[in-house]
Order: structure tokens, then C-alpha cells, then sequence
């Protein structure tokens, strides 16, 4: 070490040596940890490829890691209603280099819909949204109805004969459909994919009524005729479908469901670090390129909250949703 001298004869060898390093050691500045982060981050997402939140994780994770200079890796872990994923998270060690893509099924409907849950929400800390968007109730083109309440009608014609799609139990658009079925008083049948790609087939298919998707999901299918929209659910119209009413509109009057994606890391991990992933989140969603493709898949931006602010949004989620979830008697095992 520069500074340190050790000497010594023959004789006095040993105890020269040790007294010189014990004075080297002493005196030394101490060490200093590697500066967050040195090594690639993953990013855990609960939903299968070709999803929403897979593509909202791949943009954001490009434009983060030009920022940290870092790799981002996006890793896709469907199943149990996102509980394989958070599972995952959760049991990671809190240094900020295992992440969560969280949203509303993760951290507010599976906490109704599961009697017990493979993992606990609290121990996956929010740390900001990313993304917003509305979902969009459709059924086959060659579908007699052609407002959502003239689907209600047939549903309330043939109790539970129409079936809905989704990409698994506790994601919006399993509770898109319990909240149709709720305002509309309708019993229709709950079909859950693994991933809402292949669920989104099944209509396009024929085989089932309809479905709630999120826009990107079906946007396609939509401009190509495959699939038809009758509402979208929250309480504005989108800018991607703008001739397209929304359900609180079209008669099913307090219709509101509007998803957002954002991120958590698992509980412990330092606010230091917490604070420094909310910045560089927020710096990606800020990029030019990064807004110019959420919004040509049909999402909205969100502010970019702090993690307290993301904590009571959650909150506040899941004091809207936990009576409607109760009171619907929707429920997985």
C-alpha cells in the first residue's frame, strides 16, 4: 500500500512484517463499495410475450439502460395470477438488482380473488407507475350486438351461455368482465389464458363472446377488421379509438377501469437505491423514443410519481376495488 513501509532483519522478520501490515491496515481508507449499479438489473414481468406489459418492460428497459449503463434484462414469468413472478421478487435479495413489473392485479385484485396468496404485496415496494392505459371490450365482427348494453341483453337472454377471455385470473381483463357483469347484473362465463394473446385468438376465432383486453393487445386486430370494439372502459374516450364510446357512456353508468404498469423491488431493499431506480425510470418514460412507441401501441403516459405517491395510488385502488371484487363473489384458488 503507498504510505506503508515494512522493515526488518533476519531476526526481526515476523514481528516487522506484522507490526507494518497491522500499521498499513490501520491507516488505510476504508473500502469503498462498488457504486449502484455494476452489474445488469432484471426486471421480473407477470405477464407472457406479445402482452402489454411485456412490450411497455422491453421499451422502458432499452432506454434505462443507455442511462445506467447497465444491461436490463426483461424476464417474462406468467402464471398464478402473476404470483410466480412476484414469488420470485419477493425472495430476491434487496440490492436492486431483481425488480417487479407490478400492477393492479398484483398488488390490488389478487388480494380479493385469492383466499391465499403465494406471495406478499407488501413485501414488493413500489417505486413508480410507468403507463396507463384503457381496455377495450370487443367481440367477433360477425356479432349481432353492437353496443355493450345489447350484449347485456343477450347475456341476460342466456345466463351464463357468453363467455369473456382474459390472460389469467386477477389481471383487468378478468376484472373488466367482472365489473360488466357486476353493473349489468349478468352472469357470463370467466375463460383465463395463460398469456391474453391466446385468449384474444379465441375471439377472433369465434370460440369465445368477448373479451376486455388492453388497447395495445388488440389494437391490430381492431384496424384490421378482426375484432370489434364496443366501449372502452374508462371514463374518457382514447385518442386511438376515438369514435369508440366508453362503457360508462354506452349505459353501464360508473364503468371505470384503467390500468397502469409500474415497478417494485422487493422490501429492504435501500432508499437510496430505491430513489435512484424512480429516477432513472423516470428518465427512460421521458425519452422521446420511449414516449413515441407507448403512444403508437395505444398508451397513455403517466406521471412520474415518487414512491410514496405510487403507495397511495395503490391505496387507493384497492379501497375502489375490494368491495366490488367481494360483492361480485369473483374468486380463484
Amino acid at each position: 500500500m503507498p504510505g506503508c513501509w515494512i522493515l526488518g532483519g533476519n531476526d526481526l522478520m515476523r514481528t516487522t512484517m506484522l507490526g507494518g501490515l497491522l500499521a498499513c491496515f490501520i491507516g488505510a481508507a476504508p473500502l469503498q463499495a462498488a457504486p449502484y449499479p455494476d452489474r445488469p438489473i432484471t426486471i421480473v414481468v407477470p405477464f407472457g410475450k406479445g402482452t402489454t406489459a411485456d412490450l411497455v418492460a422491453t421499451v422502458v428497459a432499452e432506454a434505462m439502460a443507455k442511462d445506467i449503463g447497465q444491461k436490463v434484462v426483461v424476464e417474462l414469468k406468467p402464471g398464478a395470477g402473476g404470483g410466480l413472478a412476484m414469488e420470485q421478487v419477493e425472495k430476491a435479495a434487496p440490492d436492486g438488482y431483481t425488480l417487479a413489473m407490478i400492477t393492479q392485479g398484483t398488488h390490488v385484485f389478487n388480494l380479493s380473488l385469492y383466499k391465499t396468496l403465494r406471495y406478499d404485496p407488501q413485501k414488493i415496494i413500489p417505486i413508480t407507475p410507468i403507463a396507463a392505459v384503457s381496455n377495450v371490450m370487443t367481440v367477433h365482427p360477425t356479432n349481432p350486438a353492437n353496443t355493450p348494453l345489447e350484449v347485456a341483453a343477450a347475456a341476460r337472454a342466456a345466463p351464463g351461455q357468453l363467455t369473456y377471455a382474459s390472460g389469467g385470473i386477477g389481471t383487468s381483463h378478468h376484472l373488466g368482465g367482472v365489473l360488466f357483469a357486476s353493473i349489468a347484473g349478468v352472469d357470463i362465463k370467466h375463460v383465463p389464458h395463460l398469456v391474453s394473446v391466446e385468449g384474444v385468438k379465441k375471439i377472433v376465432s369465434g370460440e369465445i363472446t368477448m373479451g376486455f383486453f388492453n388497447l395495445p393487445t388488440v389494437i391490430e386486430e381492431i384496424k384490421a377488421g378482426k375484432l370489434k370494439p364496443l366501449g372502452v372502459t374508462g371514463l374518457t374516450r382514447s385518442m386511438y379509438l376515438p369514435d369508440v364510446p366508453t362503457l360508462d357512456a354506452s349505459g353501464l353508468k360508473g364503468y371505470d377501469l384503467v390500468t397502469w404498469f409500474g415497478y417494485g423491488a422487493p422490501a429492504g431493499t435501500p432508499p437510496e437505491i430505491v430513489q435512484r431506480l424512480r429516477d432513472a425510470f423516470a428518465k427512460a418514460a421521458a425519452d422521446p423514443t420511449v414516449k413515441a412507441k407507448l403512444k403508437e401501441a395505444g398508451l397513455d403516459p403517466i406521471d412520474q410519481m415518487q414512491p410514496a405517491e405510487f403507495a397511495r395510488l395503490i391505496a387507493s385502488d384497492l379501497a375502489k376495488w375490494t368491495p366490488i371484487i367481494k360483492t361480485s363473489g369473483a374468486g380463484a384458488e
